[in-house]
């Protein structure tokens, strides 16, 4: 919609200001994302892609004028009324998708439904109740992919490899959605060095720091990326990520683990040698 002020007759000095206030309807929820944070693990032997997102959600749509009755909320979903109320989520994800879940504050929300082909890969979720305006709900969502569809071997003497990603993915509205703090985390395999990277976010701040997770030595290489105040045009940037991934760094997981099982059958058997 569109409102136009004028024309004027008379001359407005240059640099004059004039308040103005416009009051219309919009019966739709505004949703915002206090802080998103994605962790991306990449996963050269398992061929896997793990992206995780965790959303702090707040409505700032219309409030409620009265206290809210479940009765109530229940009888007016037979003839489906416009409101302000974030009633479900659609979450457009890649191609070749798979293995998603939807879980919150209580545990796993099976009120979501999964839809994949050749053409599509969508994740409808629904709230365990419908976020009117000012309420907050937070949960977490996941899923898996096939790591060719994104990463790329360089034919170099490092075992150079590109990784190319959506910066941001999550829920796509209509009405759109903002995001006031976006941590991004890519955890790349144990021993991948020379990391960089690129992408046309706007951002607050960089770090590499290492992540620990099962069976590692001296942890991940990740990539953290902060970014401040986005909105959904950042769905459709990419983010490329370069690192250096050498032959010899690929077998010192498969080491620690014979390394491991060895040490647990060595202890067992002196254990059983002791009188």
């Amino acid at each position: 919609s569109t409102y136009t002020y004028g024309p004027y007759n008379d001359p407005v000095p240059a640099g004059a200001l004039e308040p103005a206030s416009v009051r219309y309807e919009f019966t739709r929820p505004l949703i915002h994302a206090s802080l998103l944070e994605r962790d991306i693990e990449i996963s050269h032997w398992g061929g896997n892609l793990a992206c995780e997102e965790r959303y702090w959600l707040t409505n700032q749509g219309a409030h409620l004028k009265e206290q809210f009755s479940r009765v109530q909320w229940a009888v007016t979903q037979h003839y489906n009324p416009p409101t302000s109320a974030l009633r479900s989520l659609n979450v457009p994800l890649k191609v070749g998708s798979l293995n998603p879940y939807f879980t919150d504050d209580i545990g796993n929300v099976s009120t979501s439904r999964f839809r994949s082909n050749r053409k599509e890969a969508n994740l409808e979720l629904k709230p365990r109740y419908p976020v009117f305006g000012g309420w907050k709900y937070s949960f977490r969502i996941g899923w898996d992919a096939d790591i060719k569809s994104f990463l790329r071997v360089l034919k170099t003497p490092e075992g150079g490899h590109v990784l190319k990603v959506p910066f941001l993915e999550g829920p796509k509205m209509g009405e759109g959605v903002s995001y006031g703090k976006v941590e991004v985390r890519v955890i790349l395999p144990e021993g991948a060095t020379n990391v960089r990277f690129e992408t046309e976010v706007p951002l607050v701040g960089v770090e590499e720091t290492v992540h620990k997770s099962f069976m590692d030595t001296v942890g991940r290489t990740t990539l953290k990326l902060t970014a401040m105040n986005v909105v959904d045009e950042a769905r459709d940037k990419p983010l490329i990520v370069t690192y250096d991934y050498p032959f010899s760094a690929a077998f010192r997981k498969p080491i620690t683990i014979f390394l491991g099982v060895a040490a647990v059958f060595v202890t067992a058997w002196g254990i059983g040698r002791l009188d």
